[in-house]
């Protein structure tokens, strides 16, 4: 066999009568090459070996036994050299293929790539938030003039249907007044009915359109790409509909079961024990409440599935099912904290608006406290009350649908490599390729 430049077995160290061609020792070739073109010694040493100061003979070691521990100096915890030559094997020295040494070299995977709001691998909590913020924070542009735009033209749809309602009615005066007939409090109690209806119908519209709008600013912020709100509309357009469909089949659904857990105890007052069938009937709801958050804990990801893979209802909804499954308690935590994040920011900004509102709309702190001058409230009142509104929906949006968005990529990043396909569509060369030099199944 011929010598290969470079390349030495473990072996016996030189005795101090054979030096090497460098002046330092070298180390000994292998056993299994033939003596007859060889000078006779008890030792036989390649001709080219490395520069002094570079290489150091190995020691004498059984077999089984490890490498020995390398000198200090410099060189120690760099890459191990591909290929041939080095201990460990092919492709790489100490330390295993093709990684880095041991000796003082960091183990581990390289950082994950980060072309957008979120690195690309399984995220924290605090990556989440700081995601969605991120994300209203560099397309600030975008995030908040769709935030505000929606929510400037709900609050004022809003506005108009609870001013002409209180103005074309008797509605407050006649649920207040004792004296009422029963024909005006019917009607007082319809009129009301059908202003909070109109009034949640166009909230309703208005969250859908601003959450499919900002899903698609998320998932372009996910790749760093910005994108208009003209381009949103027309990526989020095709799916409004459905996500409409989405969006009032999960509260109906709930109210459902909570109804049904209810009906035993509601039937029960009726036909026997006022006293038992309503304590029956608070037991069945709180029983159907665990089971409806449970339920709609695992359609919680319909929404994005539904607009990023532009998939139909009933499948999205098997895709949420799918991704929270095994993570329940996760994806549960995680949505409350956003929502309460929301909360506890609109509950600043309107609170505030609300006592101005109150103050100057006639009924005064003390009206809008006890409630006692809600029928002296006016177009004052109503416009104070809607500018924190609207303000509060403008940060709002951005943190409730960024926190959904950024949570089901992580599911998929989780359990379907989604991070591979993220990394490609954002033009990172080589993401997820195995390292150069490796060993298959090593």
């Amino acid at each position: 066999m011929k010598d290969t430049p470079g390349w030495a077995s473990p072996g016996s160290a030189p005795s101090d009568g054979h030096p090497g061609a460098s002046g330092a020792q070298p180390p000994e070739q292998p056993s299994d090459q033939g003596g007859a073109d060889q000078p006779q010694s008890p030792s036989k040493w390649s001709k080219e070996q490395p520069p002094p100061g570079q290489w150091t003979a190995p020691h004498p070691q059984g077999p089984g036994q490890s490498p020995p521990p390398p000198p200090p100096g410099p060189g120690w915890g760099t890459q191990a050299p591909a290929g041939p030559g080095g201990y460990g094997g092919p492709g790489g020295g100490y330390g295993g293929p093709g990684g880095y040494s041991g000796w003082g070299g960091a183990w581990g995977p390289p950082p994950a790539a980060k072309p957008g709001v979120i690195p690309l691998r399984p995220l924290g909590v605090g990556e989440i938030l700081d995601g969605a913020v991120s994300t209203m924070r560099t397309y600030w542009r975008t995030v908040l003039g769709i935030s505000l735009t929606v929510s400037v033209v709900t609050e004022i749809v809003v506005i108009l249907i609870q001013g002409f309602a209180l103005k074309s009615s008797t509605t407050t005066n006649s649920l207040s007044n004792p004296s009422a007939s029963p024909g005006e409090v019917s009607r007082a109690l319809a009129d009301s009915l059908l202003s909070s209806g109109a009034v949640f119908l166009v909230a309703l519209l208005g969250t859908i359109v601003a959450t499919a709008l900002l899903t698609m600013v998320t998932s372009r912020a996910v790749l760093g790409r910005s994108v208009t709100t003209a381009e949103a509309w027309s990526d989020a357009r095709p799916q409004l509909m459905r996500l409409l469909g989405l969006t009032l089949l999960l509260p109906l659904m709930a109210f459902a079961i909570i109804a049904v857990g209810a009906l035993p105890g509601i039937i029960v007052a009726v036909t026997g024990s006022t006293v038992a069938g309503i304590g029956l009937a608070v037991l069945g709801g709180l029983a159907a409440s665990v089971v409806a958050t449970w339920i709609m804990i695992r359609f919680s990801l319909a929404s994005p599935a539904l607009m990023l893979e532009k998939q139909s209802i009933r499948k999205s909804l098997s895709r949420s099912v799918k991704l929270v499954r095994g993570s329940w308690w996760r994806v549960f935590g995680i949505q409350l904290l956003g929502q309460l994040i929301a909360g506890i920011v609109s509950s600043i900004i309107v609170i505030p608006f609300a006592f101005i509102a109150g103050a100057l709309g006639g009924g005064g702190i003390t009206g809008l406290v006890n409630g006692s001058g809600t029928g002296g409230f006016g177009w004052t009142f109503l416009i104070v009350s809607g500018i924190g509104s609207v303000i509060g929906r403008m940060l709002t949006f951005p943190i409730t649908a960024g926190v959904n968005v950024l949570l089901y990529i992580d599911q998929r990043i989780r359990r379907e490599a989604l991070d591979l396909d993220l990394a490609r569509a954002a033009g990172i060369q080589g993401y997820g390729s195995p390292v150069p030099g490796t060993t298959p199944g090593s």
